[in-house]
């Protein structure tokens, strides 16, 4: 199949290679539900070396415009701290201070440890995916990516990239669509 965007040789329904994502990514490709079938969900194969998402976009043309990257942010207040991934356009970055830490409602929010966002998320660092996050996670999703039409993101593995419609982004469990959650990278 042709990839929306980008050059590869081939793209593949990821719905049909479950095997080939990190386990939580594949668990929710099998629930999927949404506006947008699961068949619209690409996987295309890619060296693990070329996981960063400056690097993935050089090789295979996709412009920073249109991979967006998922992090893990702990929000903290008190004792309690609370994890929750932030989607965002590759050409900015999450208002993590700002818009993040006031919605959920913390005093100090933060980039998670890599430690903690990999055993929490069940994901590689690097290739951590929105799609198949801990339900009970707030997912923050720019309102920017979701209005784009195709975006690269992680598979939840550093092989292998995930193509989405960006309005599949607001489907997950979770999901709130937030103006301005992006903003210019400096």
């Amino acid at each position: 199949m042709r990839a929306p965007i980008g050059d590869f040789d081939e793209a593949l329904p990821a719905s049909h290679h479950l095997d080939l994502l990190a386990p939580p990514v594949a668990d929710a490709l099998r629930g999927w539900r949404g506006p947008v079938p699961a068949d619209q969900l690409l996987y295309v194969d890619s060296d693990p070396a070329d996981a960063d998402t400056a690097v993935f976009g050089e090789i295979h043309g996709i412009p920073p415009q249109l991979s967006a990257n998922c992090v893990v942010v702990a929000g903290k207040r008190g004792q309690r701290v609370t994890l929750a991934g932030c989607v965002v356009l590759a050409h900015t970055r999450a208002d993590v201070n700002g818009l993040v830490r006031r919605h959920l409602g913390v005093r100090k929010a933060s980039f998670a440890p890599m430690d903690t966002a990999v055993s929490e998320s069940g994901m590689e660092y690097g290739g951590i995916s929105p799609i198949g996050l801990p339900a009970q996670w707030p997912l923050l999703v720019d309102a920017a990516v979701v209005d784009t039409p195709y975006v690269v993101i992680g598979s939840g593995r550093r092989r292998g990239k995930l193509l989405v419609p960006g309005k599949a982004l607001a489907t997950p469990a979770g999901a709130v669509v937030l103006d301005g959650l992006g903003v210019p990278a400096r």
